[in-house]
């Protein structure tokens, strides 16, 4: 089963919690620190904030919206991300500062049998799931693109891993009607465009996607609820999926009888259909699809660039490594840049989409470096490559993550 199933808690602890949440995003002004980030172009540095609600220390890529990444140390202290380092990507500014818990209403419509505007406490009563699950922005780590691209110039911190508690999206459908004929689910959120000429933010999926009974409306992560940054007071969750398709601050869902024709699935977040999503820079003419299932990466998390090793040295390395739509099969590591791999030991699994924590303990050598590189290879069999794709929206980077720790 993917889920566990039950009730986390009561229905009247849920809205007590939820009541807490109705409070200002505000605008961060603050800036404790700096970082440079180990991207291959200028600029490097970024500002280190908690100056926004519910959070602490985030490297701040963009203050309307709100694009706040994970550190790596957040990702070094557990397979799953504290909820005040969990990153935030936003697609437009206008993002409601209170969401009034009593008036809130999730519609349901379209082609249904029996459309429904579900007040917060109904929803709440039906039967709750739990899932562990990755969410990852499209472009995680585009600011390691090259040639670069345009974009938030994320490093790898534009991802998070919890544990979410809500409804499968199935059971609300159901409760409506589907009728016969339907083809997709469209949902958007609370956000909105600038102006009204923008089109505002929506996703869909195909309806035997929405109905799989793995994607979920998630009310709470990591045992807590939503924050406001990450969608309170409902999110979807589309396990294996990009982030694009995790709706934030979700209160529309509507069944159509035909594709989805919207700007955000007929022209946004599109991938090249080629291998690894990848073309050459400058190349035109080739086919697209909507980006979909995420693919397998790993990275070490106990050492970053910069950091030195003592010669002769045994170093206890740490990690994560994702599966991507799948589950973690293996993760190897080699200290020779890749020429030899050896297996790395795994931690917990804590289930098919979320991250797993690797170990190894490899030897510096006498002098010079240690030529380290890490590689995940899915359930299905699908490695990491060893050389990046490009595409010109700086998707889908999984390339194999190498590191050169120098021998002191």
């Amino acid at each position: 089963m993917p889920f566990n199933a039950g009730r986390p808690t009561t229905r009247r602890a849920l809205l007590g919690q939820a009541g807490l949440a109705a409070a200002a995003i505000g605008v961060a002004k603050a800036r404790a620190a700096e970082i440079a980030l180990p991207l291959p172009s200028d600029p490097r540095d970024r500002a280190i904030t908690d100056a926004f609600p519910g959070k602490r220390a985030m490297i701040l890529q963009r203050t309307r919206p709100p694009l706040l990444e994970t550190p790596l140390s957040a990702f070094n202290e557990s397979v799953f991300t504290p909820n005040d380092q969990f990153f935030v990507r936003w697609h437009w500014a206008v993002i409601p500062q209170i969401v009034d818990v009593a008036s809130f209403r999730l519609n349901i419509h379209g082609h249904v049998e029996r459309p429904e505007a579900m007040t917060l406490g109904s929803l709440l009563g039906m039967r709750h799931v739990e899932l562990a699950a990755i969410n990852q922005c499209s472009g995680n780590s585009r600011g390691l693109f090259e040639p670069r691209v345009a974009g938030a110039q994320w490093l790898n911190g534009a991802m998070g891993n919890a544990k979410w508690v809500g409804v499968t999206l199935r059971d609300v459908l159901d409760r409506a009607g589907v009728k016969s004929g339907a083809v997709a689910v469209r949902t958007h959120g609370l956000e909105t465009p600038v102006v009204d000429e923008a089109p505002r933010f929506m996703k869909s999926l195909a309806i035997d996607h929405a109905r799989d009974g793995e994607v979920m409306i998630a009310f709470q992560m990591n045992g807590d609820q939503l924050p406001v940054l990450n969608g309170f007071p409902l999110r979807l969750v589309v396990p294996g999926w990009y982030s694009t398709y995790w709706v934030k601050m979700l209160s529309d869902i509507e069944v159509l009888d035909k594709p989805d024709d919207s700007f955000w699935t007929k022209n946004a977040y599109r991938i090249p259909d080629t291998p690894h999503a990848s073309v050459r820079p400058g190349e035109t003419g080739y086919p697209t699809v909507p980006i979909n299932r995420m693919v397998p990466r790993s990275w070490f998390t106990s050492v970053a660039p910069g950091d030195r090793v003592p010669a002769g040295a045994t170093l206890p390395l740490r990690g994560i490594a994702m599966g991507g739509d799948k589950g973690v099969g293996k993760v190897e590591l080699s200290t020779d840049g890749g020429a030899t791999w050896a297996a790395a030991k795994l931690g917990t699994d804590e289930g098919t989409y979320s991250f797993r924590r690797w170990t190894a303990e490899p030897s510096a050598p006498a002098s010079g470096s240690l030529r380290l590189a890490v590689r995940c290879t899915d359930t299905d069999g699908r490695s990491q490559p060893s050389s990046p794709n490009w595409n010109p929206n700086g998707f889908m980077r999984n390339v194999v993550e190498t590191l050169d720790l120098p021998v002191a």
